[in-house]
């Protein structure tokens, strides 16, 4: 990517422009028409369906019935969580449901077809082990949301894509993050970024914040582009995080980006930074450390353990989040 490009990122506010419209736009700006196989890639970071934690169903429905006009098969994935099976949250969250009523079809990418990539450009990290599935598409959608992330400060486009890694073990690629995500991002290469930004979380996410109205959708052809614009919407110095990696590797500028619609200045919001805590602290020291992760993420009875290690220290469950459900499922944050 280089400097002369643009990459325009359209922001909507959705009390002025429906859902239907600024989809059946998104698509059309990301010619996509005639494609035979598309992948489409939502978040399903809870086991349960909650607004700005897990992508919302009938926006993904509606999505595949303007694909299914134009295109023949579209696809809708994401792998294991750590502690709970792709199949659960499929189910639970009515993703499954929604994306069959609409003619697409779901994969647990964990049960998927592995291609083993060699990143011969690859510092700390050599090669992937990726699904078939994505790597034959003809094109990637990217269905992320606005939310901070108590590890990474954002969770957005590109965060989304770590998910495509089918192996639950993918927490061993944390010391390298950076590196993984710009791997991902240009091996993917999403065709189009969809964030619903309708509802927003922030404080201790991207499952453990408290929800924030924003009522916005961004939609861009680049993914980076995308995430930066997010970021200057919560008010975070994008450059404080791992997108400033991506954004020299790719060498991606500032100033190429061109915001269409909304103004960001109009609908800047400052998010709450999430809370680093001792249980946090530590866990981000682990994360730094490859054998370290390995060692005490190897099974998930230890991980259980050090969540209720977790909530004793806080004093009680989790409740952050006004609408999360407090049981087992919990998720470990990846």
């Amino acid at each position: 990517m280089t400097q002369n490009i643009t990459h325009n990122v359209n922001i909507y506010k959705t009390a002025d422009t429906s859902i239907t419209d600024i989809l059946k736009e998104a698509v059309t700006n990301a010619n996509l028409h005639g494609k035979q196989r598309i992948f489409i890639k939502p978040n399903l970071s809870h086991p349960e369906y909650l607004p700005g934690v897990v992508t919302d169903p009938e926006l993904t429905s509606e999505l595949i019935g303007l694909l299914r006009n134009q295109n023949s098969e579209v696809i809708v994935g994401e792998s294991n969580g750590f502690n709970y099976p792709c199949w659960t949250a499929f189910k639970k969250t009515g993703m499954q449901k929604a994306v069959e009523k609409a003619g697409g079809t779901v994969i647990n990418l964990s049960e998927d077809k592995i291609v083993e990539v060699k990143l011969h450009n690859g510092i700390a990290v050599k090669r992937l082990f990726l699904p078939k599935t994505i790597m034959t598409a003809n094109a990637v959608i990217d269905l992320p949301l606005l939310k901070t992330h108590e590890f990474m400060a954002y969770s957005g486009a590109i965060k989304n894509l770590f998910g495509c890694i089918p192996s639950n073990k993918r927490i061993y690629l944390h010391p390298y993050l950076p590196e993984v995500f710009y791997h991902l991002y240009t091996l993917f290469n999403p065709a189009l970024t969809i964030m619903d930004a309708r509802t927003g979380i922030e404080g201790n996410g991207p499952t453990k914040g408290q929800p924030v109205k924003m009522n916005l959708m961004l939609t861009s052809n680049n993914a980076l582009a995308l995430d930066i614009i997010a970021t200057k919407i919560m008010k975070l110095n994008w450059k404080d995080t791992y997108l400033n990696y991506l954004a020299k590797k790719t060498d991606l500028h500032e100033n190429s980006i061109k915001e269409e619609g909304t103004p960001v200045s109009t609908v800047a919001h400052r998010f709450a930074a999430p809370r680093i805590d001792l249980p946090v602290k530590a866990q981000i020291i682990i994360y730094q450390h490859e054998y370290l992760t390995k060692m005490l993420f190897c099974s998930l009875d230890i991980v259980r353990l050090f969540q209720k290690i977790t909530m004793t220290y806080r004093g009680k469950p989790d409740e952050e989040h006004n609408n999360k459900p407090d049981n087992n499922n919990t998720p470990l944050v990846i």
